[in-house]
């Protein structure tokens, strides 16, 4: 996977992500207003189980606004928020903005993550 090229901010510019940030940011955005996926969900769907904390790295370089890849809407796989890249009040803020409840930093999976499909897979490059 090439390497993005960085603007002078140091943020991955949209036309320049590999193929592996393209596949995570697209199933992100399938994610519906009000409810949450974790990073693993994100991982299989994509094609690479194991790429756990890269689906993360990836979230973590998002270039797109929230409205357009809702990466605020990822969790851990044990209900917590997680990391943002605005920090965890922020994205526990954006969450509850959307109807999502967070106790103690927490998502109830069960209510929150279910209810949508994910795309069955979004194409990524094998041995990512």
């Amino acid at each position: 996977m090439a390497i993005a090229r960085r603007g002078s901010t140091g943020i991955a510019r949209p036309g320049s992500l590999g193929v592996f940030s393209r596949a995570v940011y697209s199933a992100c955005a399938s994610i519906p207003r009000g409810k949450v996926s974790t990073y693993a969900a994100i991982a299989r769907v994509i094609g690479s189980p194991r790429a756990v904390r890269a689906v993360g790295n990836a979230l973590n370089k998002n270039p797109f606004p929230p409205s357009r890849v809702p990466c605020h809407r990822i969790i851990r796989s044990d209900g917590d928020v997680g990391g943002f890249t605005h920090g965890r009040a922020g994205k526990i803020r954006l969450l509850k903005k959307e109807g999502v409840i967070v106790k103690n930093g927490m998502v109830d999976l069960a209510r929150f993550g279910s209810g949508f499909k994910l795309p069955r897979r979004v194409p990524c490059p094998a041995g990512r």
